[in-house]
């Protein structure tokens, strides 16, 4: 008999978790079309050829091909005598030849006779089963183009479906929890106030768009109408979250703590408010918003990859990798090593750190503390488990930044990356077993250890085929490879098939501590709960995406861009300015957004300044991951901070309490001196190279 938990469902669930469920599942099935029907074409195309004639019925033609020549000659040339009778032309005609309008009419027959027969064999080679065939081939064509036409709706439903779960939920991101009324306080209000910036700017965008003059698309007004009222739920739902405070907050608290309780997403609204309506310009908020779309299918993809993590955290997968390690028995410090290497490869598949962090950041930081790891360690491993993947193929964010920058190419960055992400891993061992290790260093004889793993290996290999199998399907099926244009459609396939497989042997999954496991409870029930924690995540990551689209749309208004100097005296002084504009651009802004920034200003600099584009950029990127880890935003450490939970945070403080300055903040140093120290290398590395 199904428990409680599997059988009631609460309002929460059927309100957000069902409708992003079934989005997600279009996203997929949308972008999956495209390819089904490229294969249906080419197996119409094997068993009929030219199917492209036989898609649609052809137009009978009207002509007449049994057509009296002699007769329609003899016409003509009556009508030409007695238009000439009537005086009708203005100058002397030159005389009829009969031979040349018998010849035109012979070709106008003999054309006719072939559009006939054309017609004829075209009709009779739609049989019954090309019409079964072609039903299904024009069926999945009109899914495509509906996938095309609501890909920029279902991206707005999405956001404020799940902004409304995030806030419902008081799971935005902020730079501290809210623990006191005062932060109860402050952050509710904040966001009341942002999200009311939101809506004033995008009725002033509305308006403004209605009052040009011009035409507008019917989809176009729909999208408007889906943002206006979209946000005026989403504000609705913010101040009844602001009436009704949580029961278990503690009274009292500071002014300046509860500042840093706003979410980030707030702040960022309201900052660009004061900048936009201080000039009058009212509805820049809401254009720099409506610019998501343009870029609707990237921002889709974002949801799925954390759709992806949540159903992996619904499988034991995540804990079998992990526990390859144990029999080695490697001191924590070398584990967590081993963990954040490992972790590049799925953070190059889910297209940003922050969104790995998120996904995946509860399982690695109890997988680490299980082997005996100090909280602190877990912690600064779990910020920065996402670091060094963002440089890998099949990462989102590089193909983002070849996409809006042609002077560089997917593989060239992805060439490059291969190197930095090296550089990485290597200094990430240097810090992590050269500073505060605690442990001895001691392995397992591999006379020991190499049979276990072994062991461990074994349960593995249903898994391993499930994902071979997905990825097998997709390229001899549907003649698509696992890439970085394919990775965000497969990969929910790929979990979903992981997940029937454990339902179907009664596999076990991990459970929410991430230490035990619990029988499986169905597919239904692992979906919907994945599900129900991606809602809040997509929410509160997309919503800060957006408002810092909109910070960015700020400062490249602000003038202060153009402060920037764009004449350096040398390349060491250009490189040296940018990298640490680069890197408070990463405490400030989001990934997405930043790069979108960059392109339009700092890197059009860096070119003319002699920067080689693949270096600037791969320079970008680490000084990005650098900024997600410093203060004061420290985006990746507030992530990390949100999946593992508050009370982690506060004992692993209390566990350092009287060590030394390293001890107490080495969740925040150790990732800052390991991306530190490679940003160094990667920016004046190659500039040494040069001038030897």
């Amino acid at each position: 008999m199904a428990s409680n938990t599997q059988t009631n469902r609460s309002f929460a669930e059927w309100f957000s978790s069902l409708p992003a469920c079934i989005l997600l599942f279009l996203v997929v099935i949308f972008s999956t079309s495209s390819d089904i029907h490229n294969q249906i074409l080419q197996v119409g195309e094997y068993f009929w050829p030219g199917y492209y004639k036989l898609r649609v019925d052809p137009v009978q033609p009207s002509c007449d091909p049994n057509i009296n020549v002699e007769e329609t000659l003899k016409q003509r040339l009556t009508e030409s005598q007695e238009d000439d009778g009537l005086g009708l032309g203005l100058f002397d005609a030159a005389p009829i030849d009969p031979d040349l309008i018998r010849t035109s009419i012979e070709n106008a027959r003999l054309e006719c006779l072939n559009k006939v027969k054309s017609y004829d064999d075209v009709m009779g080679r739609i049989t019954p089963s090309v019409e079964a065939f072609r039903s299904v081939e024009l069926f999945v064509s009109e899914l495509i183009g509906i996938g095309l036409v609501s890909q920029k709706f279902i991206l707005v439903v999405l956001i404020l479906l799940c902004a409304m779960t995030a806030t419902m939920k008081r799971h935005h991101i902020a730079m501290r929890p809210v623990l006191y009324t005062k932060d109860h306080y402050a952050s509710g209000i904040a966001q009341v106030i942002a999200n009311s910036i939101l809506l004033i700017s995008s009725i002033a965008f509305q308006n403004l768009a209605h009052s040009g003059g011009t035409k507008i698309a019917p989809e176009e007004v729909m999208l408007h109408n889906f943002w206006v009222y979209g946000i005026a739920i989403l504000l609705i739902v913010s101040i009844y979250n602001l009436i009704n405070a949580p029961k278990n907050l503690d009274k009292g608290g500071s002014i300046g703590h509860a500042l840093l309780a706003m979410p980030l997403y707030a702040t960022m609204a309201i900052i660009s408010a004061i900048f936009f309506f201080s000039q009058g310009h009212i509805s820049a908020i809401g254009i720099h918003l409506n610019k998501l779309m343009d870029l609707a299918d990237m921002f889709l993809n974002v949801g799925l990859y954390v759709w992806v993590g949540m159903l992996l955290k619904q499988t034991r997968f995540a804990g079998m990798v992990l526990a390859l390690f144990k029999p080695w028995k490697m001191p924590p410090e070398m584990l967590a090593f081993f963990v954040v290497v490992l972790a590049a490869i799925p953070t190059a598949y889910t297209g940003g750190s922050g969104i790995f962090v998120i996904a995946a950041g509860a399982v690695i930081y109890h997988e680490i503390r299980a082997s005996g790891a100090r909280r602190n360690l877990a912690l600064a491993a779990t910020a920065m488990s996402g670091s060094m993947g963002v440089v890998l193929r099949p990462c989102l964010l590089v193909v983002v930044i070849a996409f809006m920058n042609r002077e560089v190419t997917t593989d060239q960055l992805f060439g490059w990356g291969i190197w930095v992400f090296t550089l990485s891993a290597f200094m990430f061992f240097v810090m992590v077993m050269c500073f505060n290790r605690q442990s001895k260093m001691h392995l397992a004889s591999v006379g020991e250890a190499f049979p276990q793993m072994i062991a461990q290996i074994r349960p593995l290999i249903p898994y391993i085929i499930c994902m071979v199998g997905v990825v097998f399907f997709y390229n001899y099926a549907l003649n698509v490879q696992l890439d970085e244009f394919s990775a965000a459609r497969i990969l929910p396939v790929m979990m979903l098939a992981i997940l029937i497989y454990e339902h179907v042997t009664k596999k076990e999954i991990a459970s929410d501590d991430g230490k035990t496991f619990e029988p499986h409870k169905g597919i239904e029930y692992c979906v919907r709960t994945a599900t129900n924690q991606t809602t809040a995540e997509i929410g509160a990551l997309l919503l800060l995406v957006s408002c810092s689209i909109i910070l960015g749309g700020m400062i490249e208004r602000s003038g202060v861009v153009e402060m920037f100097p764009s004449d350096f005296a040398n390349v060491w002084t250009a490189m040296a300015v940018m990298v640490c504009a680069l890197v408070v651009m990463g405490m400030i802004m989001e990934a997405f957004g930043a790069v979108i920034l960059v392109s339009q200003t700092i890197a059009t600099i860096a070119y003319a300044n002699g920067s080689d584009p693949s270096h600037f950029w791969m320079v970008t990127l680490v000084a990005f991951e650098l900024g997600y880890l410093s203060p004061p935003v420290a985006l990746n450490h507030l992530l990390a901070r949100q999946v593992v939970g508050e009370e982690e945070v506060l004992k692993a403080d209390a566990e350092v309490a009287n060590g030394t300055f390293y001890q107490r903040y080495e969740r925040i140093l150790m990732p800052m001196m390991t991306m530190g120290s490679v940003l160094l290398i990667v920016a004046f590395g190659p500039l040494i190279y040069q001038a030897l």
